[in-house]
C-alpha cells in the first residue's frame, strides 16, 4: 500500500522562486569582475533568471544541452544556475584552474553547446577555441559597455545584451525530478577528468541536509560567504541552501586574497563563511600581519582538504570563531560527514573539543559509511582499524557520465571513495590517507595527515607534507617536506624533535626537506603525486 500524498517534483526553479516570494528583499551582495559592488535582492536575482531561461530558448538550447559556465562566484553566475537547470537544460561548470588541455577535454566530452564565460577568463578559451568541436556560441558575462574590444574568439555574445529583450515571465516547466541539472568533473589528478551528473533530486536533498541544525544550518538572519569557487561542486551546495532559507549572500567575485575577504568579511557583516585550508591560511597570514580581528564572523566550514589543528586553534583563540570541518567528495554533491556536535561535546576541555574538530565528523542523515580491509570484510567502528571508506546515499554518484569506469562501485552499491580511514564508536570519521597515499612501514600503516597535522602546530611552518620513501629495510619511510613561515627558521632537527610525545615514536619521519612552496590540485588539495615525482631521485635516511 503507498501513501495518500501528492506526487510533486522537487526541482531546483522552485528554491529561487520561493526564496523570491518568501525572503524577496534579502540580498546578494556580489564583488563583480568589473570591480564594484553590486547589489540586489532575491527578487530581482528571480526575474533576471526567468529572462534569461527565456533567453535560452531564443538561443536553441533545449532540455538536455549542456551548457558551460567558466565563471566566479557573482551574481550573473548564480541566475546562469537557477535558468539553466530549471529550464531543464545541464549547468556545467568549468575549473578555470584546471590545465587548458584539461579545459578543452572536460568542454568537448561534456559536448557543451555555449558557454558563458568571465571577462577576466576569457583569455582560457581563447586559447583552446581551436579544439572545442561543438560549442555554438560563447556568452560574456558583462554588460555592452565592457564588452572586449579585440578578442580572437567568435559567435561572442553579451549576457546583459541577452536578457534585456527578454520577457521577465517565464513558467518553468515541470518534469521528473530524477532528470539531470548539473554537471561538475572531478580534477582528473589522474587519468582524464570523469563527470558527475547531479539531478534536480540530488540536489534539493543534500540542500536540505546542508540546512541542517547539525550541519551549516543556515537560516535567514545568517550571512553567508562562499569563498569555495561555484565550480567546485557547485561551491558545496551553497548557492542552493542559501536562497533555500533566504540566508544573505555575499559573492567574493575572483578576489579571494586575504585583504579582499577580510574587507568583505567585515563591511558585510559575514557570519557564516566556506572555503579550503590555503584561502583561510592567507586570510590568517593577512590578519596577523596587519592586526585584524574578524569580528563578525561566527563560524567557518572549512573542507577540500584536512584544516591542520593550529589553524582551527587560531580562528578560536585570535578571532572566536568557531570551525567546523566537512568532509566530502565531487561524487556526493559534495557533503558526507561534517563535525556535528554530540551533546556534552560543548564543554569538553579545549583540549578534547580541538581532537574532535580535528575529525573530519559524522556523517548527516542520507550517508551511510562503512571501512573494509584489503578483503572486503567490514572494519569495526573502534576508532582504531583502518580500512578503505565505502559510502553510499541519495546525492551520491552511481556512475559517471558518458564513461564505462566502474572501478570505484561495489557490486553491492557502495561506492568506493579512496580514502583510508577510521570510525570511532561515536562515529567520528577520521581520514589517515588517500589509498595512494598511505605509507607502510613494516607492514604497519602510517598516518602522513596525522604527521601533517602535527607539524603545522609548530610556529615556524607555513605548510607541510608527508610522502612515503622507499626504504631497503621498512619497505617506506615518511619524509616531510615544509614551507616555512616568512622570515622564520626551524632546523631539520628541531622539527624531527617537535613530533616526539605527538606521535608514535616510530611514525617520526626520517628526514626532512624545505622548500619554498608545496604543488596543490586545481581544487587545493596537495599534490602528493607531484611531490614524488619531484623527489624520486632522494636518497633515504638508513636508521636501523
Amino acid at each position: 500500500m503507498l501513501g495518500l500524498m501528492m506526487d510533486r517534483p522537487l526541482l531546483i526553479s522552485q528554491i529561487i522562486e520561493h526564496a523570491a516570494e518568501y525572503h524577496g528583499d534579502n540580498e546578494i551582495v556580489s564583488r563583480s569582475i568589473e570591480g564594484p559592488i553590486h547589489r540586489y535582492t532575491y527578487a530581482a536575482a528571480a526575474r533576471r533568471s526567468r529572462q534569461l531561461a527565456n533567453a535560452l530558448g531564443s538561443l536553441g538550447v533545449v532540455a538536455g544541452d549542456r551548457i558551460g559556465t567558466l565563471a566566479w562566484n557573482g551574481y550573473r553566475h548564480l541566475e546562469v544556475y537557477f535558468a539553466v537547470s530549471g529550464s531543464g537544460a545541464i549547468c556545467h561548470t568549468l575549473n578555470p584552474r584546471l590545465f587548458p588541455e584539461q579545459i578543452a577535454y572536460i568542454i568537448n566530452h561534456a559536448d557543451d553547446r555555449f558557454i558563458f564565460v568571465d571577462l577576466n577568463l576569457l583569455a582560457i578559451l581563447e586559447g583552446v577555441q581551436a579544439e572545442l568541436s561543438g560549442v555554438r556560441g560563447i556568452v560574456v558575462m558583462t554588460d555592452r559597455a565592457h564588452m572586449p574590444a579585440a578578442t580572437s574568439l567568435t559567435n561572442l555574445l553579451c549576457y546583459e545584451d541577452l536578457i534585456a529583450k527578454e520577457d521577465a515571465a517565464f513558467d518553468w516547466p515541470e518534469f521528473d525530478e530524477k532528470t539531470a541539472a548539473s554537471l561538475c568533473y572531478t580534477s582528473g589528478t589522474t587519468g582524464d577528468p570523469k563527470g558527475v551528473l547531479y539531478s534536480h533530486r540530488s540536489t534539493i536533498l543534500h540542500a536540505w541536509a546542508i540546512n541542517g541544525a547539525n550541519a551549516m544550518g543556515f537560516t535567514a538572519d545568517d550571512i553567508v560567504l562562499p569563498v569555495v569557487p561555484m565550480f567546485h561542486a557547485n561551491a558545496w551546495g551553497i548557492p542552493y541552501a542559501a536562497p533555500m532559507v533566504g540566508a544573505r549572500l555575499v559573492l567574493p567575485g575572483s578576489r579571494m586574497d586575504g585583504a579582499s575577504l577580510f574587507e568583505l568579511f567585515e563591511d558585510e557583516a559575514v557570519t557564516f563563511a566556506a572555503g579550503v585550508p590555503t584561502i583561510w591560511l592567507d586570510l590568517l597570514r593577512h590578519c596577523e600581519a596587519n592586526g585584524h580581528r574578524l569580528s563578525k564572523l561566527q563560524r567557518t566550514l572549512i573542507g577540500g582538504a584536512a584544516p591542520p589543528r593550529a589553524m582551527i586553534e587560531r580562528f578560536d583563540k585570535e578571532h572566536g570563531v568557531r570551525v567546523i570541518q566537512g568532509w566530502g567528495m565531487t561524487e556526493m554533491s559534495p557533503l558526507g560527514t561534517i563535525t556535528s556536535a554530540r551533546p556534552g561535546d560543548g564543554n569538553l576541555p579545549e583540549e578534547q573539543r580541538y581532537g574532535l574538530i580535528s575529525k573530519q565528523g559524522r556523517p548527516v542523515f542520507g550517508v551511510n559509511l562503512k571501512i573494509v580491509n584489503d578483503e572486503g570484510v567490514t572494519q569495526p567502528r573502534d576508532g582504531v582499524a583502518f580500512g578503505d571508506l565505502l559510502v553510499r546515499g541519495p546525492w551520491t554518484a552511481k556512475a559517471y557520465f558518458r564513461s564505462e569506469e566502474t572501478t570505484a562501485l561495489t557490486h553491492d552499491g557502495w561506492f568506493h571513495t579512496g580514502d583510508v580511514c577510521t570510525i570511532d564508536p561515536q562515529g567520528y570519521m577520521t581520514i589517515t590517507d588517500r589509498s595512494k597515499d598511505v605509507i607502510k612501514s613494516g607492514g604497519e600503516w602510517i598516518s602522513s595527515i596525522d604527521l601533517e597535522n602535527t607539524a603545522a602546530g609548530h610556529p615556524a611552518v607555513e605548510e607541510a607534507a608527508v610522502i612515503g620513501i622507499p626504504h631497503p629495510k621498512w619497505d617506506e619511510r615518511p619524509l616531510l617536506v615544509l614551507v616555512r613561515k616568512a622570515g622564520a627558521t626551524v632546523t631539520r632537527e628541531e622539527m624531527l624533535t617537535f613530533f616526539e610525545g605527538k606521535v608514535p615514536k616510530w611514525w617520526i619521519p626520517d628526514d626532512v626537506i624545505f622548500v619554498d612552496e608545496l604543488p596543490h590540485t586545481a581544487t587545493g588539495k596537495l599534490l602528493k603525486a607531484e611531490l614524488r615525482r619531484k623527489l624520486h631521485a632522494y636518497t633515504p635516511v638508513v636508521m636501523g
